[in-house]
């Protein structure tokens, strides 16, 4: 009789409007692909050390049901932002984790996730390896700040990017119709840490009909107060309503994130990440005080990153793809591997699914190339709107009940 083989997978870091795809592209490949059972993690790796998981065919009963947990906005099992020590550090927790996977006769344990959820893969394919231990580990891209390395984009990137270049339409619609006699500044902080790729996708909002946002700063380029403030002047010399897009993570030339001139409290995750959040309220501030305009500042908050309404079915395709190349590759016998996006053509747009080393892409960062921004750093070129004009393509509709889309919920064990 041939033995019964059970794969794992789970989430974590920040969510997306298309992470569930990917969960949906695992279970559904690894079903015909006969494995016996598909787990799920609750909350990550850290749930798991508390042994919680479960049985996904207990939550997912029909092709129906696939299709509306890829319409579902966060993470259906749960996610988390937990760090593995070194394995030097506490090889405790190490063995605790290899023994739950051995009593669910693990063979595949697939984590979808960021730069700090490649860490973990990497981690534990290496422990694997040292000790001898079967497993195979892979690791599924998702992060809506697309700053993953070796991979094209990254799933979630592209859902994000067309909500906020539709938001930011609308708000110079906005701001336009309450400028009589009057000048006016909105302000829109959008995510992004150290990449810019986010904030740049509101350049998007430039189409015939509409001016798109005046200034864009990301922060692969260093903030300068003054220069800025005479820019908005210039201006407003020009036009009633400016509309400027700032990225949460800009930094002042000596490092200091631009949020902290504020003065608020500080926060930091188990990964060292300062919480950024108040930009787009410190500039407004200061534009107000300087300037004496009236001024508003917008952020999409986490809104931009659940906005399933507005997905793209570029990406939800994409994440369903990556989840589905993950458990093959395991399959196979990778490990220690994230699966990555090829780009293969880009008229008509084309994409493929590959293999690197999660060594070369753990802990590394992918920025915003410097040529893809102007000279004076304060908006984005043709380049940049080329390379995410594709990925923000087509729809996927909700399944609506009584005018809301519905979701799959994860019902109790």
């Amino acid at each position: 009789m041939a033995k019964k083989r059970n794969i794992i997978v789970g989430q974590s870091g920040g969510t997306t409007s298309v992470i569930n795809s990917s969960l949906a592209g695992v279970y559904k490949t690894a079903k015909e692909r006969g494995f016996h059972k598909v787990y799920g993690m609750l909350h990550g790796i850290q749930g798991f050390l508390d042994e919680q998981y479960v049985d996904l065919s207990t939550q997912i009963h029909s092709d129906m049901d696939i299709e509306l947990l890829k319409r579902t906005p966060s993470a259906f099992l749960g996610s988390c932002r937990y760090k593995l020590p070194e394995i030097h550090e506490n090889p405790e927790i190490y063995e605790k984790i290899f023994s739950i996977l051995d009593k669910l006769n693990i063979e595949v344990f697939i984590y979808i996730g960021g730069n700090d959820s490649m860490d973990t893969i990497k981690k534990l394919s290496d422990y694997a390896i040292v000790r001898g231990h079967r497993q195979k580990f892979l690791g599924v891209p998702k992060t809506i700040d697309n700053d993953l390395a070796l991979t094209d984009h990254t799933p979630g990137f592209g859902s994000a990017a067309k909500y906020i270049a539709t938001s930011t339409k609308e708000l110079i619609r906005d701001a336009l119709g309450l400028t009589y006699n009057k000048d006016m500044v909105t302000v829109v902080e959008v995510m992004g840490r150290n990449a810019g790729w986010l904030t740049g996708a509101t350049a998007l909002a430039k189409t015939e009909e509409c001016d798109g946002p005046d200034l864009i700063y990301l922060p692969e380029v260093a903030f300068d107060v003054e220069k800025f403030l005479k820019k908005v002047q210039d201006l407003l010399k020009k036009k009633k309503s400016v509309v400027v897009a700032v990225s949460e993570g800009i930094k002042l030339e000596d490092g200091r994130y631009v949020c902290e001139l504020s003065g608020g409290p500080d926060y930091v995750d188990a990964f060292g990440h300062k919480q950024l959040q108040g930009t787009a309220a410190y500039l407004a501030g200061l534009i107000q005080n300087e300037i004496g305009c009236k001024t508003r500042s917008i952020e999409f908050s986490t809104l931009q990153r659940s906005a399933s309404h507005m997905a793209s079915r570029v990406d939800i395709n994409e994440a369903f793809m990556v989840g589905g190349a993950a458990v093959k590759a395991a399959d196979e016998g990778d490990t220690g591997k994230m699966v990555v996006i090829d780009r293969v053509a880009d008229d008509p747009y084309m994409s493929a699914a590959g293999i690197y080393d999660v060594h070369k892409i753990a802990n590394n960062e992918k920025l915003v190339p410097r040529s893809w921004l102007n000279k004076e750093g304060n908006y984005v070129t043709d380049e940049f709107l080329n390379y995410i004009e594709p990925l923000i393509q087509g729809d996927y509709q909700p399944f609506m009940v009584n005018g809301l889309p519905q979701h799959l919920v994860l019902k109790n064990k």
